[in-house]
């Protein structure tokens, strides 16, 4: 018994050798197997394309956006424009009527301070204060019919009817 090797039996060589070659089958296999990090990644989304209908933030679409800052824009030159008094520029005859009728209209303002009051107007020296002093637009109106009845009656007795002439239908 001195001297003599171990014998191995077969099976336990083979299962060396098994696990030995397949160590070797899986290294290979993983060596094949790329790098995460190394692989290439799938391209970036694109972003979609802007149209009126996007959100822009809040909630709110692109068009309320520009609308909303399109109505602010008005405000401000509109209150500027009030506050400066910005005029558009006009020719100089524009300049020189606009300014010929300003100084009529101060012309006439001051002629009409200086008309005294109507109940002065209205009234006529001499006569009685309880009788009425001016006669108004249908009182004028009705003698005026009156008297120019009377006077076509008066010319119709003067005139005598002529054979030549046609009786006046009235």
């Amino acid at each position: 018994m001195v001297g003599e090797q171990p014998v191995c039996p077969p099976q336990l060589l083979l299962r060396g050798w098994g696990a030995v070659l397949l160590s070797q089958c899986l290294s290979s296999v993983f060596s094949q197997i790329p790098d995460p990090e190394l692989l290439p990644t799938p391209p970036p989304k694109k972003p979609d394309p802007v149209t009126s209908e996007t959100v822009v933030f809040w909630g709110l679409r692109l068009w309320q956006v520009i609308g909303i800052f399109a109505m602010f824009a008005l405000a401000v030159v509109i209150t500027l424009c009030c506050i400066f008094k910005c005029r558009i520029p006009r020719t100089k005859k524009e300049i020189e009527a606009r300014h010929a009728q300003r100084q009529a209209a101060k012309t006439y303002a001051n002629t009409l301070e200086t008309v005294p009051p109507l109940n002065e107007l209205t009234e006529i020296p001499g006569s009685n204060p309880g009788a009425s002093a001016v006669q108004t637009v249908s009182e004028q109106v009705s003698t005026q019919s009156e008297n120019s009845s009377n006077l076509s009656v008066a010319r119709a007795s003067e005139e005598q009817p002529s054979s030549h002439s046609l009786p006046d239908t009235e």
